[in-house]
């Protein structure tokens, strides 16, 4: 023992008192060990249970590529060619492109968090990116997807529950833990409305949202009964399966001899998922409601991550703007309404 760390102490693995290692691993498991007194993103103490098991899943990552490259790697070692190499080994893992990106963003988040630390980074860190990436497959269910399941009758009562929560995740625009956390406690009445007020779990933000009469009338039963996110998404599977919401779409779908998702076309019931509720409600609704409404009922912060989201591309915008000039011209010539008037001198 005495011998392994005055090695590691001269290679600069670790300090000489033992308390702290530059092996980017450790820096990885003290942010673990330390969650609970860290500060997060809702400005509180703690981080949260799946922040947690983020950096626990970094960790195996780390560890394979290091089996790869046959080195363990120091918090010095996170440079352009460290992201370069890793998106590349996770890629041939049929990683998405998305979860390299996020977890390449977690690496730098430890390194940076190391330095405050007093441990040496590569100069490069700063440059070593880990942007979000553009949602290039959105998947939601249309309006008239939506009718074919309203209009459907399940002879299961569980599927037939799971078919007012599809429902109403499609008309509040919640992610899927903060909907099937909803209860009577949630409705509420103020200034002549009628609400569902709920805080948000990530974020922490408040949301009011005013029930439509088709909500209304959707839970004048109240609440349909609690079910875990897993067998809700289970049983959403099969709601959109019996309606036949079978469009072939693509997207990512979870292969489970890998335990990957794998980018595919598929039925559109084999890939909808509670997440894409939210999604679905924010879609069908874009282009009609204002925009900042929208966002304040999902939960986006910035306009940018909120037409991300829903997969807005430049051709969508070009549309739009072609689609107000046609109404522009439209109205133009309704106000123009030149008369003729007759000569009544004229034979």
């Amino acid at each position: 023992d005495w011998l392994s760390n005055v090695i590691d102490v001269f290679f600069k693995r670790a300090s000489k008192n033992g308390s702290q290692s530059e092996l980017l691993v450790d820096n990885i498991q003290r942010i673990i060990d330390t969650a609970q007194t860290r500060k997060n993103g809702k400005g509180g103490v703690g981080l949260s249970v799946s922040r947690v098991k983020s950096y626990g899943s970094l960790i195996t990552t780390i560890e394979s590529f290091q089996k790869h490259i046959k080195k363990k790697l120091r918090v010095k070692d996170v440079n352009l060619k460290f992201s370069s190499q890793f998106a590349e080994y996770m890629n041939n893992q049929s990683y998405s492109v998305s979860y390299i990106q996020k977890k390449i963003s977690d690496v730098k988040t430890v390194c940076l968090d190391a330095q405050l630390n007093g441990i040496e980074t590569h100069p490069q860190l700063t440059n070593v990116s880990g942007h979000k990436v553009k949602n290039d497959y959105v998947v939601f269910l249309t309006k008239e997807e939506l009718e074919l399941i309203e209009n459907t009758a399940f002879d299961r009562i569980a599927l037939e529950n799971a078919k007012k929560w599809l429902l109403l995740g499609s008309m509040i625009g919640q992610r899927g833990n903060d909907l099937l956390s909803l209860t009577d406690d949630n409705l509420t009445y103020k200034n002549g409305l009628d609400l569902i007020e709920l805080t948000q779990q990530k974020g922490n933000k408040k949301v009011s949202i005013p029930m439509s009469p088709e909500m209304k009338e959707l839970l004048k039963d109240g609440f349909p009964y609690k079910i875990s996110i897993q067998k809700f998404n289970e049983y959403m599977k099969e709601v959109c399966k019996i309606s036949g919401v079978n469009t072939i779409t693509e997207g990512y779908k979870y292969n489970s001899k890998i335990k990957r998702r794998v980018l595919g076309k598929y039925p559109k019931w084999e890939i909808i998922s509670s997440h894409d509720l939210r999604r679905t409600f924010a879609t069908n609704r874009y282009g009609n409601w204002n925009t900042p409404l929208i966002m304040k009922i999902t939960g986006h912060s910035t306009e940018k991550t909120f037409l991300n989201y829903i997969g807005e591309t430049e051709m969508d915008f070009a549309q739009q703007i072609a689609e107000l000039y046609h109404l522009e011209g439209q109205k133009a010539k309704k106000e123009f309404r030149p008369k003729v008037i007759k000569n009544k001198n004229v034979s």
